[in-house]
């Protein structure tokens, strides 16, 4: 990148150019105070933050006319409204799944088996797995997945630290690999292709991204099963009759939907063509099984509507109104000249002279900036996820490969934050709301819950190991199409 003449640019500001900034801190001022100091996690008030920002911001600049004009352009660029799009659309599927009980089929499942000790706690985080791919969201899993699995866990003779990293490492897995997360369409919308300039598609970024999770999981898996188990004697007719209380096998149906979606997803590489043949096939499925009836689709009481197609708008609002708040941030940061000065600064580094140093560079980039508004990974990919596309498309790695970098490492340290992390004080707050119901719970401290988190750990050994070797490095010819040779990717 070549240095310009940043007075050219059509937003300035009084003083300093660094006043462009002002908005972006205090969206992420927002975010600490509502995820971390509050406890409060509705997406709509951290767009609420955005917007302060914004009109604090434009008192900074000389002429306020162009500096809303910047924010207008931010909010209306062709990622932002195909992100707004997928996710609203999304939301409906998510909400179906949800309604339906899926995680209450899984409950059934290992009820059935007598699954005890450290083998529940594998079990409980391979179903987690499963439910947060079902349903695409992570904090909805761990909602779900406390109330049902770790009471009656700890009495199967489950070490309490242990199942509770096994339950939120199960839903950061879904996170990180559903078609359906934020934080997957999120990376894959925001990487966009050298010689076409569209996004990448979401199934092949999951395609591709599917041997970094495997691996990941996997060993997972095998340290769950070593140091889940409790000590002690497990009351297990009273483990069991917990779980019983949440347990229906007609959730596990609704997998069938979630298998055509994916199978969809992959055949058309299309996320809308695979999400309306998904639900559709989901809503027949549920009514004729019993899982969803017809009030569950939609409904009105007392002149209020509900189910889950008004469920499935109504959830995603507020982060399709952080997305114009965020975009409208960046196209100010864009219009003034800041972004390029940002961008500028990293490809002129030295260690974003190879290509694995401009990976690690996205790398930290993304953590710390998920660090700093507490670990809000979907938050932080919106954020993120323009630099990493203007920083690694110029050395022609494929928009799968730099999706995969910054979901991966978004969805590995910065989860696992034992002062900042939403997650895990969304993990302590959700144990502590079960104590008074089962006295036989304790309360967690996050220092020890942080390195029980065993998937976000294990996902950063493993993309490290990728950068390091070049594993999975693909690069992008002329015709979009991926291959190993980095003298095939395409020119500028």
């Amino acid at each position: 990148m070549e240095t310009k003449n940043y007075d050219s640019y059509p937003v300035q500001f009084k003083g300093s150019f660094l006043f462009a900034l002002v908005p972006l801190a205090i969206a992420a001022a927002g975010s600490v105070l509502f995820f971390i100091v509050l406890g409060t996690f509705a997406l709509v008030n951290l767009a609420m933050a955005c917007f302060v920002g914004l009109i604090v911001g434009s008192l900074f600049a000389k002429n306020m006319d162009g500096f809303w004009k910047a924010a207008v352009k931010g909010m209306a660029s062709d990622i932002c409204a195909i992100l707004s799009l997928i996710i609203l659309v999304v939301g409906i599927f998510t909400q179906m799944m949800a309604r339906a009980g899926v995680a209450e089929g899984f409950v059934w499942l290992g009820s059935s088996l007598g699954i005890t000790g450290g083998f529940f706690v594998a079990f409980v985080f391979a179903a987690c797995c499963v439910i947060s791919m079902a349903t695409g969201t992570s904090l909805g899993t761990v909602f779900s997945g406390f109330p049902i699995f770790y009471p009656a866990g700890v009495l199967l003779g489950a070490d309490p630290v242990f199942l509770a990293g096994a339950i939120l490492s199960g839903a950061i897995f879904g996170d990180h690999l559903s078609p359906i997360s934020d934080t997957t369409i999120v990376s894959a919308t925001t990487q966009r292709y050298k010689s076409s300039g569209e996004s990448a598609d979401i199934p092949g970024v999951v395609a591709s991204r599917f041997m970094y999770a495997g691996a990941a999981a996997l060993g997972a898996i095998v340290l769950y099963l070593i140091f889940g188990a409790g000590i002690g004697a497990a009351a297990e007719v009273a483990g069991a009759e917990i779980l019983a209380q949440f347990s229906n096998p007609h959730g596990l149906v609704m997998l069938i939907p979630v298998v055509v979606l994916l199978v969809v997803a992959v055949v058309k590489r299309n996320i809308f063509i695979s999400i309306t043949i998904g639900t559709a096939v989901g809503v027949v499925v549920g009514l004729v099984s019993g899982a969803l009836s017809p009030a569950d689709i939609l409904s009105v009481q007392g002149g209020v509507a509900g189910g889950f197609l008004i469920a499935g708008i109504t959830a995603k609002v507020g982060i399709v109104v952080y997305l114009f708040g965020i975009f409208g941030i960046m196209g100010v940061m864009r219009e003034s000249g800041l972004l390029d000065r940002i961008l500028h600064r990293l490809a002129t580094s030295k260690l974003a002279k190879t290509t694995s140093g401009s990976e690690w560079i996205n790398s930290f980039g993304v953590m710390i900036t998920a660090a700093f508004i507490g670990s809000a990974n979907g938050p932080a990919l919106i954020i993120y996820g323009p630099l990493a596309d203007e920083l690694s498309k110029p050395k022609g790695i494929h928009p799968y490969r730099r999706a995969n970098i910054i979901d991966s490492m978004v969805c590995s340290l910065p989860i696992i934050i034992p002062f900042s992390s939403l997650f895990i004080f969304v993990v302590l707050g959700t144990i502590n709301g079960l104590i008074p119901t089962y006295e036989f719970l304790q309360p967690l401290s996050p220092f020890a819950l942080a390195p029980t988190v065993f998937y976000p750990i294990l996902l950063f050994v493993v993309m490290a190991i990728a950068i390091v070797t070049g594993w999975g490095l693909r690069y992008e010819t002329g015709d979009g199409k991926m291959t190993k040779d980095r003298s095939q990717a395409a020119k500028d």
